[in-house]
């Protein structure tokens, strides 16, 4: 393990430290401010930033990218940790446990792509899980003693016994519900849809055998079908909200390594896709699966779903 790679871990638990006593509580949930992304800042999410921020000044020699602090250099930096200090701001807010914290660690350059990401962990804010992987030498699962966890990949292929979550937040309900309605409807009663409000804890859901799939649409939307940007403009007070690579960098790298699959979600590959900055031009979609057999039978739902949304908005106009 390399030096950034254990200034990522301990990034990881200082921030759960400082931030599970806000967890539930009334100021967690006090907007403060506004990421460049478009998503709300809450008070958790700024006590969460700070820690990353101090202790990374204190380190010195490294960079980092934040979704509110953007891109921040101390020194001549021998890395650039990507971070999201909370993914899933409401459920932490909330007090619920798909809170996470995640860091990627990417060679110091502003060109660096997702798959330059050598080092990645998502560390539950709640219960104190975390996961880590390493570029070509596996993944990890411990508990919050430190004991080690199995990892487990599904092998259900059949979409309608599909235990999944999507991406939601800052999409338009009803253009997403179109093309995600095969998906919800066909696994209504032998499988089941999780709305649980944090991409990487999503993700690693899927090392953990617990879901199946991760399925999210929203750039795809926007990109294939731009008439539904006023809907999501609407949505997001003024700004296209989908993931960007903070969100999933660390995740993603966690599900390749375990033997899931994760790509855009229109299938192409994620390693070209910037790793660092949060323009319009740096939001995505991902669509992540325990088995290639699966995620290609949901790569031709959301086919379908896209399919079926060019046509509504048709009818719509």
């Amino acid at each position: 393990m390399t030096e950034p790679d254990r200034l990522a871990l301990e990034v990881a638990s200082q921030v759960r430290d400082a931030v599970r006593p806000e967890l539930g509580t009334a100021r967690a949930r006090q907007r403060v401010s506004r990421a460049p992304g478009g998503d709300v800042t809450m008070a958790i999410d700024e006590v969460a930033e700070q820690v990353v921020e101090q202790r990374l000044e204190a380190e010195g020699d490294i960079g980092f990218y934040s979704e509110d602090r953007g891109l921040v250099t101390y020194g001549r930096p021998r890395a650039i940790l990507v971070v999201d200090p909370v993914d899933g701001t409401r459920p932490a807010a909330a007090g619920l446990e798909s809170g996470c914290v995640s860091v990627a660690v990417v060679p110091p350059s502003e060109d660096a792509r997702l798959g330059d990401v050598s080092f990645g962990v998502v560390h539950e804010l709640r219960n104190g899980q975390r996961f880590w992987a390493t570029r070509g030498r596996g993944a990890g699962r411990e508990g919050a003693s430190g004991e080690l966890l199995e990892l487990r990949l599904s092998d259900n292929t059949d979409l309608r016994s599909l235990f999944w979550t999507a991406g939601l937040r800052g999409r338009p309900l009803l253009p997403t519900s179109v093309v995600l309605e095969e998906l919800v409807d066909g696994s209504s009663m032998r499988g089941g849809y999780f709305d649980l409000g944090s991409a990487t804890f999503n993700m690693t859901r899927i090392v953990t055998g617990q879901l199946d799939a991760y399925v999210d649409v929203g750039r795809r939307m926007v990109d294939e079908c731009p008439e539904t940007e006023a809907a999501f403009l609407e949505v997001g007070e003024g700004a296209v909200c989908t993931n960007f690579a903070y969100d999933v960098a660390a995740a993603v790298l966690i599900v390749q390594e375990a033997g899931g699959v994760a790509t855009h979600a229109d299938g192409r590959p994620l390693d070209t896709h910037p790793a660092v900055g949060s323009s319009r031009a740096h939001g995505l979609a991902v669509l992540a699966a325990a088995s290639a057999e699966l995620h290609g039978a949901l790569l031709a739902a959301v086919d379908r779903g896209m399919h079926r949304l060019r046509a509504w908005v048709g009818r719509s106009s």
